[in-house]
């Protein structure tokens, strides 16, 4: 019998090691001098959201925060490794330190910063209502009896979702990436979406031929650098790094090539 036993026991622990060489390495660091020591900075990104973050030609990341990401690295002295999460992968991603960072038109809210640690805002859009031209809406109440589209686990989600709760017969469809968004609103599967006033969505045409239009603005966001609750030492660090950043005019400067226009007056706290 104890003989059986260290047996179980032996082969027990080998599938346990077994097991923990297939789950993915940890790749979060605690400090900067931790990251610039390992040789790379981890950062989580999504590439469904022009001009933020999207595919190039290549199928290389590219857009704004793509390139905020490759500055912090040149900062650091490091490479940058990309991790791709859709918007409800961010704070998870964070939560099981698969990454430094999430730099992913990330809004600060509250109800996040319970879970995850903000930089300061780098960055900031409105959410608003997009239509076709032809569709009459002016405010929430145009929207009952309609097919309201949404990227799941953004702001405009729960905006939106707080608004179907008072005003019943507003009809929320949640997609997991922009792009599956995009495509719905373009099909005509559904009558409005919810999205940032950047959107590719106004270069395209409706099934019907007409031009997509901004109804109103839901709210003004602004989106800080994701790290780690606790992770003080690297938030203070690129806390320091955009404040060098948006005086030097770099952000600007980003700005205007991805978004044609000037960064919006930045709170901080």
């Amino acid at each position: 019998m104890r003989t059986f036993l260290r047996g179980a026991g032996a082969l027990l622990a080998g599938i346990v090691l077994a097991l923990s060489a297939l789950k993915p390495s940890i790749a979060s660091a605690q400090t900067v001098d931790e990251i610039i020591s390992r040789g790379k900075l981890v950062v989580a990104v999504d590439t469904t959201t022009p001009p933020y973050g999207f595919l190039d030609a290549n199928l290389k990341p590219t857009g704004f925060d793509i390139e905020v990401a490759n500055k912090m690295g040149e900062a650091l002295g490091v490479p940058v490794e990309f991790v791709t999460v859709t918007s409800p992968g961010r704070i998870p991603a964070l939560l099981t330190k698969q990454v430094d960072a999430v730099i992913s038109i990330f809004s600060i809210t509250p109800a996040r910063a319970i879970q995850i640690d903000y930089s300061i805002p780098y960055a900031g859009q409105s959410a608003v209502v997009i239509a076709p031209k032809s569709t009459a809406i002016k405010g929430v109440a145009d929207l009952v009896g309609k097919k309201i589209g949404l990227t799941r686990g953004t702001g405009e989600d729960g905006l939106l979702t707080a608004a179907a709760t008072a005003n019943p017969g507003i009809d929320i469809l949640r997609f997991d990436d922009y792009s599956s968004l995009l495509q719905a609103m373009v099909s005509g599967q559904i009558d409005a979406m919810g999205g940032g006033d950047y959107g590719e969505i106004y270069l395209k045409k409706a099934q019907n031929g007409d031009a997509f239009e901004q109804k109103y603005v839901l709210k003004t966001f602004y989106f800080g650098i994701g790290v780690a609750k606790g992770n003080d030492n690297l938030r203070q660090w690129i806390n320091t790094w955009l404040f060098s950043m948006k005086t030097d005019g770099t952000l600007d400067a980003l700005s205007m090539k991805y978004r044609n226009q000037p960064l919006p007056a930045l709170p901080v706290f």
